[in-house]
């Protein structure tokens, strides 16, 4: 029985002694960082920014203006990185900046919706193009029909669906067998990608380039066309409305180009993390700006305007594709398509669990979360986002007006969108907070062009904040209650710890028992 009881002691013991392995390099970080940035995007939302700005040459500055904002974000975000190299990435951030609380707040909102929800659609945009190869599988071709639980919801289970938790559930189950196989998939699925969107790009520049496109696109490249109503009987046909426009574009260009600092996530896992992870970011973003906006010339080279305004699905990528290869261009698009999303979803499990875990570790998640596995990863916070990300594949939306089916997630990233740019201008305020709070802390890096680069993020970044709560408030306010929604949840997590707490230390406790208690450390693990 002794023996038995020293085995399980040790055993214990050994998991909790247990902490992540540095295994990637900048070289792994940066294909993270490319992996997680580069998904379907860049191939669907360039229709509706066109739509929105009306011509070549405003398409092209509002990609400008979200690759600025991206690198002068990544150089911000460096130097707390290089402070706090540890799991947890903005959580730790924003916690250490201004309280668990709003910690808590951007680890909910990253749970429930934002990268699990991206997950979701990122699958589900997998099993989208996989039906181009295998007509077998698709959004109307039902295991389970529509089960309706209102009058415009409703539960699902398609072939499409299917594929997508079948995605879901293989990567989340990769990542658990260790930091190396996910690096490896990472890797060889972002070269593979990058590899297939610059194709893309010179085919559309040198193959696909016709001189009756690029003079109708180019010869008034800042005269609005084809425009749609901004709101308020508003166009992009005035400077006020330009202006507009340009700001309602990046919720497409933005989240795009979203995901750039999960890297941060991992910064436990990351090699020399105070100098990498600041690198990885910087590089890895200015690398996906460069290629799209390169990507969107690749359009305008190819195809008017108006085509891109109106591509069928607004799939611009294949539109520019077919143009080139009349008979094979849209199943070129789609294998590439899939290759660049399974990677994306590779990319979004790896780094996202470690935020929870992160969570886990201060007592504001499920406390088995936050243990690493035998593999050292945190197994049962993947096997839970992988989890909450299949369970949001199922949900549907119905739209009576045009009687269409649409996805639960994407109502959902739509309306939390401006929400995480609110995260985002509070992070790199943070960077001045934390040079008042905290100014003796080591900094192996500081914010290059401070404090004007990070000045400038957040003046930019909430006027576009403000443009998106006045004309967009049906997809802007909704996001603010699914943050605040947040708040009770934190409260009762918070006592129920505390009432642990307290039994666990109560004087009724054994000493063999209180020394099983897991002690919530700063280590080096979190």
């Amino acid at each position: 029985m002794t023996r038995e009881a020293d085995s399980s002691d040790s055993e214990t013991t050994n998991r909790n002694l247990r902490k992540f392995a540095r295994g990637l390099n900048l070289f792994d970080s940066t294909m993270l960082v490319v992996g997680a940035m580069i998904g379907s995007g860049i191939f669907i939302v360039p229709a509706e920014m066109a739509r929105h700005v009306g011509s070549a040459g405003w398409l092209l500055v509002a990609w400008g203006v979200a690759g600025v904002l991206t690198i002068a974000g990544a150089l911000c975000y460096g130097e707390l990185s290089a402070m706090m190299p540890q799991a947890g990435g903005m959580y730790v951030y924003l916690r250490e900046a201004y309280s668990p609380l709003l910690g808590f707040l951007y680890g909910w909102t990253l749970f429930s919706v934002i990268e699990t929800g991206t997950i979701a659609a990122v699958a589900v945009a997998f099993a989208r193009f996989s039906g181009v190869l295998w007509p077998l599988v698709s959004e109307d071709k039902y295991l389970v029909p529509p089960v309706h639980l209102s009058t415009h919801y409703a539960l699902s289970l398609s072939t499409a669906q299917l594929l997508s938790i079948a995605v879901i559930f293989f990567l989340t189950l990769s990542n658990t067998f260790g930091l190396r196989y996910g690096k490896v998939i990472q890797n060889v699925f972002t070269i593979a990608k990058t590899v297939a969107l610059g194709g893309l790009i010179v085919l559309g520049i040198f193959h696909g380039r016709t001189t009756s496109v690029v003079s109708a696109n180019f010869s008034a490249p800042w005269h609005p066309s084809g425009i749609v109503s901004l709101g308020r009987g508003l166009e992009a046909t005035t400077t006020w409305g330009l202006f507009v426009a340009i700001c309602l574009s990046q919720t497409g260009s933005l989240f795009s180009a979203d995901s750039w600092h999960n890297i941060a996530f991992a910064a436990a896992e990351v090699k020399k993390a105070e100098r990498n992870v600041t690198l990885a970011m910087v590089i890895g973003a200015t690398l996906v700006i460069t290629l799209y906006i390169l990507a969107n010339v690749a359009y305008l080279f190819t195809l008017p305007l108006t085509a891109i305004q109106h591509a069928p699905a607004d799939r611009v990528g294949t539109a520019t594709l077919r143009a080139i290869f009349p008979e094979a261009g849209s199943i070129v698009m789609a294998v590439a398509i899939m290759i660049s999303t399974f990677g994306t979803i590779n990319a979004l499990t790896l780094t996202g669990a470690r935020v929870y875990y992160a969570m886990a570790r201060q007592k504001l998640f499920f406390p088995f979360a936050g243990k690493l596995n035998s593999a050292n990863v945190p197994a049962f916070s993947l096997v839970l986002q992988g989890l909450w990300a299949a369970i949001l594949v199922l949900p549907r939306t119905y739209e009576n007006a045009t009687q269409s089916w649409g996805n639960l997630y994407s109502n959902l990233l739509e309306y939390v969108i401006s929400s995480a740019l609110i995260f985002y201008v509070l992070t790199v305020t943070g960077v001045f907070r934390l040079r008042f709070k905290r100014p003796d802390a080591p900094r192996p890096y500081r914010t290059l062009g401070y404090p004007f680069i990070p000045a400038f993020y957040i003046l930019a970044a909430t006027v576009i904040l403000v443009v998106l709560f006045v004309y967009r408030p049906s997809t802007t306010w909704p996001g603010l209650l699914i943050v605040s929604l947040g708040i009770p949840v934190y409260l009762v997590i918070r006592g129920a710890a505390r009432t642990r707490t307290e039994q666990a230390y109560s004087p009724q406790t054994s000493d063999a028992e209180s020394t099983r208690i897991e002690p919530n450390l700063e280590d080096s693990e979190c």
